[in-house]
């Protein structure tokens, strides 16, 4: 394995010290409690963005709630592009307060509207519900670009790790017709094959928050039946083609069991033609642009991130 960067290390060892239990020896209950525990120790303070809200608009299965940013110095009647943004956490911890900061940074980097989606999580609402949700927000976003003062060609999707599943899936889904066209997909360390045999799942066991059990634990609890994680609306890695979807911008970091999957999805997408930003950092380890407050790179990535994704928005080629 490649050397952590010294912060990283230091992190590391603070989290030893303070005696943090791996997710997979908690429930999903304690999990959540444990995952928002952290929030204040490891993300940066919380910016000031143009306006936010949360609205709540009604699916198949329910309510959702959405929570809708508009970047600082932007006016209230300008029209945005907009990002649709479905956080991390294994399908089952996180939620819109997690990643309020990163979305309100993301929001004001470029330059954009970001909406989040609190979607179901597993192991309550199983496979395919959170992708149904993500679903969900999109058509909203897409039929309701005027009121939301978006720009209904420039509408994109990204999240982080499981977020980033949902995403990827939710890009190929536009391209096929099942859902909006997307002209952007931000895939930040994505979860992109759920039968999680890449090597790198054997690499990263011990000395991370996220190993390879923590992520089978959260596979288990979000696709519990085996033969779902063939389907490519789980694994987007086994679609048939990735053609045709709009260009992508891939992160990766080597300390992760996902490493590999995403570095492949980006091959991947590169050959089926997709214009493809591929940034791989070896000293780094999963859920690296949460902790900014402790790794000054993390802020650094989270300022590249943004401003990638103001360029591919703001300049990008529109839906027709």
């Amino acid at each position: 394995m490649p050397a952590l960067h010294p912060q990283v290390e230091a992190l590391l060892e603070m989290s030893r010290k303070a005696g943090a239990r791996p997710f997979q020896e908690l429930t999903p209950e304690q999990a959540r409690v444990a995952y928002d525990a952290g929030r204040d120790v490891l993300q940066p303070a919380t910016e000031d963005v143009a306006s936010v809200r949360d609205v709540t608009i009604p699916t198949k299965s329910g309510s959702l709630t959405l929570r809708v940013y508009r970047g600082a110095g932007t006016q209230p009647n300008e029209t945005l592009p907009c990002l649709v943004f479905l956080h991390g956490g294994g399908w089952v911890i996180g939620d819109l307060q997690s990643h309020d900061r990163v979305c309100r940074a993301l929001a004001n980097r470029a330059r954009i509207c970001v909406v989040a989606v609190d979607y179901r999580l597993a192991p309550e609402h199983r496979f395919p519900a959170a992708l149904d949700d993500g679903a969900a927000a999109l058509q909203w976003v897409s039929d309701n670009a005027q009121e939301l003062a978006v720009a209904p060609g420039r509408i994109g999707v990204g999240g982080d790790s499981a977020g980033g599943n949902l995403a990827a899936v939710l890009a190929l889904m536009g391209r096929d017709g099942s859902a909006p066209a997307t002209i952007f997909q931000a895939l930040i360390y994505p979860v992109v094959d759920l039968t999680a045999s890449s090597e790198s799942y054997r690499r990263v066991t011990s000395g991370v928050p996220l190993t390879a059990a923590t992520m089978n634990y959260f596979i288990d609890h979000y696709t519990p039946e085996a033969s779902d994680r063939l389907d490519w609306r789980a694994s987007p890695l086994k679609a048939a083609s990735l053609r045709g979807t709009p260009p992508a911008l891939v992160v990766t970091v080597a300390h992760d069991p996902l490493c590999d999957e995403g570095r492949a999805y980006a091959r991947r997408l590169e050959e089926d033609g997709v214009r493809v930003t591929a940034i791989h950092l070896s000293d780094h380890m999963h859920g690296m642009l949460m902790h900014g407050r402790l790794i000054c790179a993390s802020n650094l990535m989270v300022d590249h991130v943004g401003a990638l994704i103001g360029d591919a928005l703001h300049r990008g080629a529109a839906v027709a």
